[in-house]
This record gives C-alpha cells, structure tokens and sequence, in this order.
C-alpha cells in the first residue's frame, strides 16, 4: 500500500503533473536538463505513452479544444473522451509529420526520442524489480492497481472537467474547474483555469485550490532548480488575471495554442 501510494505520487504528480504536462508540454518553468529528464522518466511510470506523443496529443487538444480535431472531447461522446479515444483513437499513433509539427522541440531531443520509443521499458523495470523485492502482492499494488487508478484519474480530467463544475474564465469551449479531480491529479482538475493560462505552471490560482504539482515546482524554485516560472495572477489595478514571468523576460510559448 505504502509503495503503491508512493509510486501514485511520482508517476502522477512527478511524472505526469509536472512532467509531461506543465513542463514538456507548456513549457510552464525552465530546470536543469537532468531534473527535466528524471521528471519525464517519472512520467513513463504511469503507462501513459512516451513523452512526444503525450505532449502531441495534449497540444492538438488545446489547438482544437472541444471543436473538430480534438482527439478527447465529450462532444464526440462521454465515454469516447474518457477511454474511447485511447482504444481507438490516434493515441501513440501520431504520423511523423503531426509530431514534427506540434512538438519540433521534442523531436530534436534524443532521449525524449528514445523514452517515447521504450516508454514501456522502465515500467517493466520496475514491476520486475518490485517483484524481486516486495513479492508478487507488492508488484500487484505498485503497477496493476497503481496504474489503473493513475489512468483512470487522468481520463478523468479529458472528460469530467469537460462535463461538470464551474468556470472563472470564459474560455469559448466546455473546461471547467472541478476540486475532486484535482484532488485524483494532485491539481490538474482546475481544468478551467488551465485553458484560460495554458502556459502557466499554476494551475490552483485560489489559495483553496489545491494544486500539489504547483507546489512540487515551488520546491523546485526554493531549491534553486526551477527558474523562469509562468504564472498567472490577478492584476488588482487592471482588474484583470496576467500571465507573469518570474525573471520579467518575455518569450513565445504555446500561450493559447
């Protein structure tokens, strides 16, 4: 149970959260090419594809969110937008020109190329080595229900925050902010938020909404590996929410793509 929760953290808001979404994908905060790659290593623990597709797959979504050519909204139907799209959709079958076209950025890198191509690899890994050290009861919490929870949260946020909850920003599509899911994602629920700032690395901008891997990226700062944080915050004077960045520099992003 202890490893399974554990593993539920690092895969999820190491991996995932923090990883593959508000780093690789939006670009939300600048670390160390080491802490880079552990984080997207992290996130190939949650069987959720390699780092390009995933990345691929989630800047397609924000491109067309909730129109003609986004791979999981439940404008195509609830149950497609949660795991239909993953049994039958374009997932990890994205054509070389669509990855050459929504992540240039990641292609150029070898390891992402080789993590996207072996992401089950470290997976296996690890239930191997949870098996020659815990037994078969401690590989079936770590991997088997570990992940099938990971997955089923994740999904969660492509179809539930696209359904129910509420909305601060008027985004022109179905996002929504929903505290429950942010608690399965360690604060990818505030859904709404999100597509309002895409690029911001703070997803809960209340202080009553819990976001874990914002404060993962905080303790990242405070230890000197995070730098050029996005975030958005509300502007008293212009009554109004800003994307700020903390070193003041301005450089393009995927800010509304």
């Amino acid at each position: 149970m202890i490893t399974a929760v554990l593993l539920y953290w690092v895969a999820g808001s190491l991996g995932i959260g923090m990883g593959y979404h508000r780093l690789l994908t939006h670009r939300g905060y600048k670390v160390p090419k080491v802490v880079e790659y552990f984080l997207a290593f992290c996130g190939s623990l949650a069987l959720q594809g390699g780092p390009i597709q995933w990345a691929t797959t989630h800047r397609i979504h924000h491109a067309h969110t909730d129109r003609q050519g986004d791979p999981h909204t439940p404008r195509d139907g609830r149950w497609w937008s949660h795991v239909g799209w993953v049994l039958t959709g374009t997932e990890q079958l994205h054509s070389k020109e669509t990855l050459a076209h929504y992540a240039p950025d990641l292609i150029k890198d070898r390891f992402y190329v080789w993590l996207d191509r072996l992401y089950l690899l470290p997976l296996f890994l690890l239930a191997v080595a949870l098996v020659a050290f815990g037994g078969w009861g401690v590989m079936m919490w770590g991997i088997f229900l570990r992940v099938t929870l990971g997955l089923q949260s994740t999904w969660l946020v492509n179809s539930a925050t696209h359904l129910w909850g509420k909305r601060r920003f008027e985004t022109g599509e179905d996002s929504t902010n929903s505290w429950w899911v942010a608690l399965l994602t360690f604060g990818e629920g505030w859904h709404n938020n999100h597509h309002a700032h895409p690029t911001s690395a703070r997803h809960g901008l209340r202080w009553y909404e819990i976001d874990f891997n914002w404060w993962g990226i905080r303790v990242l700062q405070f230890l000197g590996l995070a730098r050029s944080i996005k975030r958005a915050r509300f502007n008293r004077a212009a009554t109004m929410w800003q994307l700020v960045r903390s070193d003041r520099k301005r450089k393009g992003s995927y800010e509304g793509a």
